[in-house]
C-alpha cells in the first residue's frame, strides 16, 4: 500500500514504515499543491489531520485516510483498519527513507553494528540508500507489542 503523509505525520510515517507500508513522508514544508501532485501522480493514498488538505484531496477523488487523535497507538489504529498489517511486510522498508531493506549476512554487517548486537543476533536488514542496518532488538518487541494490541483492538 503506498501512503503519502504530510509534515504534522512524522512518526506515523516512521511506524507505518517498520509495519511495511511504502510511505512518502513530506519531512520539509512542501506546498499542499505539490502533497497533491504527488499522491495523484504516485498513486498514494493521504494519511492527514489536516482539514483543508484532505477537503482538497476528497474534490480530487484522491484517497485519504483522515486522522483525527495526537496519540500514535489512535493513529495506526486508524490506519490500519483501512489497510491491514501484512505481517511479512514487517521491517521490509527503512523507516527513514522509505527504501525497501534486503537481509544481509551476519558477515557483512560485522563493522555496521555494535559488538554486543553483532554477538547476540543472527539476522540483519539493510538499507542500501542510506547505509543502516537493522536487527530484531528491542524496537522489534515494540513493533510486535504495538502490532498485537492493534489486532486486538482493531
Amino acid at each position: 500500500m503506498k501512503l503519502l503523509c504530510d509534515q504534522m505525520m512524522g512518526t506515523l510515517a516512521r511506524w507505518l514504515r517498520l509495519l511495511g507500508f511504502d510511505v512518502y513522508y513530506a519531512n520539509e514544508k512542501i506546498s499542499d499543491d505539490e502533497l497533491l501532485v504527488v499522491a495523484e501522480k504516485e498513486k498514494r493514498t493521504i494519511v492527514s489531520r489536516d482539514k483543508q488538505l484532505i477537503e482538497r484531496a476528497e474534490k480530487k477523488s484522491l484517497a485519504v485516510v483522515k486522522v483525527s487523535s495526537t496519540d500514535l497507538d489512535e493513529q495506526l489504529r486508524t490506519v490500519t483498519s483501512v489497510y491491514p498489517v501484512k505481517r511479512e511486510m514487517v521491517l521490509s522498508r527503512c523507516s527513514l527513507c522509505n527504501s525497501e531493506l534486503v537481509e544481509k549476512n551476519k558477515s557483512k554487517v560485522k563493522d555496521k553494528v555494535p559488538p554486543k548486537v553483532f554477538a547476540a543476533h543472527k539476522g540483519f536488514w539493510y538499507c542500501r540508500k542510506c547505509d543502516k542496518v537493522y536487527w530484531k532488538g528491542s524496537h522489534w518487541d515494540k513493533i510486535e507489542k504495538r502490532m498485537k494490541e492493534l489486532t486486538e483492538k482493531g
